[in-house]
């Protein structure tokens, strides 16, 4: 089978990495429920998962890339889905933290005690640290911009500054957060407030990360050659990513920092 012509909806070959992939991550919630319940080499079966986990996505990714750069199965069918496939994950990131802004929104508007923030809650000045995060976040989304045109245009040499730019601006934006963190007036389980500023933010942290290492494997690529401007998924997966970040954050700034303050 793995010598027969594919037709143009055909993606990979057989695959182990499912099968790999859920046997690691039923390792890890295993290992997960005898550490929680301290029955012996707990942490050691939730690291085992954990690492075959890792080692999965290095190894999955890996093969994704070398269909896309030397094996010529990712046609220009096989893109549109893996499009649609993009759009529906950002699309369940989007419901991801609409949980965590109607937890906020319900409280806000409907205060067990009738004051929000909730009394003994001191909230951070939106136009301080979170305005210089709003700018860095939205220099950023410009920088990506710049990089992708350049991308779609030839011009490889801006198309790498512009990501080296973007990688630059995601880290600066992360040690932003922890230095406001590490200056917080309150605690995560000092009531509602701190509760679901920390989750929200915290995640959108965190995606900040992962779309920041998601870019930097694409600046490895680049100057490895990979990307072209007819055939650049994988870069542009990571900018659609990239401004789904951007976007949630300027609701977070608008609606937590600003008004929930």
């Amino acid at each position: 089978m793995s010598g027969a012509n594919k037709h143009p909806y055909h993606l990979v070959e057989a695959s182990p990495w499912p099968a790999v992939g859920s046997a690691a991550a039923f390792t890890a919630a295993i290992g997960g429920v005898m550490y929680m319940h301290e029955v012996a080499y707990g942490v050691a079966v939730l690291g085992l998962g954990f690492a075959l986990v890792l080692a999965t996505m290095f190894m999955w990714w890996r093969d994704i890339v070398r269909e896309a750069e030397y094996q010529g199965h990712h046609t220009p069918i096989v893109q549109i889905g893996m499009r649609y496939g993009m759009m529906l994950f950002i699309a369940s990131e989007v419901m991801f933290f609409v949980a965590f802004f109607w937890a906020f929104f319900d409280r806000a508007i409907y205060p067990n005690d009738g004051v929000w923030p909730p009394e003994g809650i001191t909230t951070f000045d939106p136009f301080d640290l979170p305005l210089i995060n709003t700018l860095v976040l939205l220099l950023s989304g410009c920088t990506v911009t710049w990089a992708h045109h350049a991308l779609q245009h030839g011009n490889r040499k801006d198309f790498m500054t512009g990501l080296a730019l973007t990688v630059a601006l995601g880290a600066i934006f992360t040690g932003l957060q922890a230095l406001e963190y590490s200056h917080a007036p309150f605690g995560f389980t000092d009531g509602i407030y701190p509760s679901v500023f920390y989750m929200a933010t915290g995640f959108h942290g965190f995606h900040v990360l992962v779309g920041t290492l998601f870019l930097a494997v694409c600046w490895v690529r680049g100057r490895a050659g990979h990307f072209t401007a007819e055939q650049h998924f994988g870069f542009e997966a990571a900018a659609w990513y990239w401004h789904f970040v951007d976007v949630v954050w300027l609701f977070l700034f608008a609606a937590v920092y600003w008004w929930g303050g």
